[in-house]
């Protein structure tokens, strides 16, 4: 069992339920939906395309998926993820837009925002000591090599490269979209997203999500509102 603290919407939110219909599966309650119609790309394309983020349900990556340590147990997470959303207060993220990331898409913050960023050092730092080593094969899996000097830092430090300076949210909306593709997509999703773009985002809680098994899909354990005061 792997867990993963993520940042989601409620379920009933409608950015969740329009996120779920495109990705083709909701991590609330693990329903499947056939692909969205799209006139301009073909349904067996889109799954594929959104195959990825799919397995993990729609999220912002905050603690990365980990393995509890061998004197932890379930209850003691979740302990710490009820006193954490009880200490924190909701903010917003002032705009939300789409964006590409090397070659896929998400819903990305407009600007840099220094309170997201400081909320997900501090979601890092909380629940570090819970986590298990990573494995060398864990390792390896990240290519290193591959990764900048502060990157390979955090992979050592914190389980998980983009993490600190490195953070990025972002909450993805594709795999790897070929370039002849790039533009269609982009077209597409300006389309089914452009409701919640150009709009603040509202950072209210906090998901734990779940892998039963290696390569299972993640679903929604718990999601615990902030109920903290003002900071």
């Amino acid at each position: 069992m792997r867990y993963a603290l993520y940042f989601t919407p409620p379920q009933d939110d409608f950015l969740t339920r329009a996120a779920a219909e495109w990705l083709g599966r909701d991590a609330f309650s693990d329903e499947t939906y056939p692909a969205p119609e799209e006139a301009r790309l073909p349904a067996e394309e889109q799954l594929t395309l959104t195959a990825d983020p799919r397995r993990y349900g729609f999220h912002a990556t905050i603690k990365a998926p980990f393995a509890l340590a061998s004197s932890v147990t379930e209850s003691d997470l979740m302990a710490v993820v009820e006193d954490f959303a009880a200490r924190t207060s909701a903010f917003e993220i002032p705009e939300l837009v789409l964006g590409q990331l090397g070659r896929f898409f998400a819903l990305l913050p407009g600007s840099l925002h220094p309170p997201l960023q400081d909320f997900a050092a501090s979601v890092v730092k909380s629940f570090e000591p819970l986590r298990a080593a990573l494995s060398e094969a864990d390792i390896a899996r990240r290519k290193p090599e591959k990764l900048t000097e502060s990157q390979r830092a955090n992979l050592m430090r914190w389980g998980y490269p983009y993490v600190m300076d490195d953070f990025g949210f972002h909450m993805t909306l594709t795999g790897q979209v070929p370039d002849e593709r790039s533009a269609l997509m982009k077209s597409i999703l300006e389309r089914r997203f452009g409701a919640f773009t150009g709009r603040p985002l509202s950072i209210s809680g906090i998901a734990v999500f779940t892998e039963e098994t290696r390569g299972a899909d993640f679903k929604v354990h718990s999601l615990l509102p902030f109920t903290g005061t003002k900071r």
